[in-house]
């Protein structure tokens, strides 16, 4: 069954306030129940801050490291959700709920098949 990546995108910045944060977080709970009873869950996850990212690039035969996200922007990636199913509309539908929920720009990309 095809796979997709479903991404929260999140503005730097404070913090939702607690009575925001348990409502998003209870509801989004409740979307992933629903994800999984159809048999679509696979894995998730949330990120910490951008700033704690550490970037590695070759450079002339060394491995650079630095700090900080791989680029500077007033959004970073916050989370994401690897789920499976049949056909993209329905993918489509659980991240159309999690938009509507979290008031965030989410993504949805399928991972590229081996088959």
């Amino acid at each position: 069954m095809p796979q997709y990546l479903i991404s929260m995108y999140h503005p730097d910045g404070p913090v939702p306030s607690p009575e925001v944060l348990e409502r998003v977080m209870r509801e989004l709970g409740e979307l992933g129940e629903e994800i999984t009873a159809a048999g679509g869950w696979v894995f998730g996850g949330g990120l910490h801050p951008s700033t704690t990212a550490t970037v590695l690039r070759a450079r002339g035969g060394e491995v650079v490291m630095t700090d900080g996200p791989y680029i500077e922007g007033k959004e970073h990636l916050g989370g994401f959700t690897v789920v499976e199913a049949p056909e993209l509309d329905t993918v489509l539908a659980w991240a159309r709920r999690e938009a509507e929920i979290t008031g965030l720009p989410i993504e949805v990309r399928p991972f590229q098949s081996s088959e």
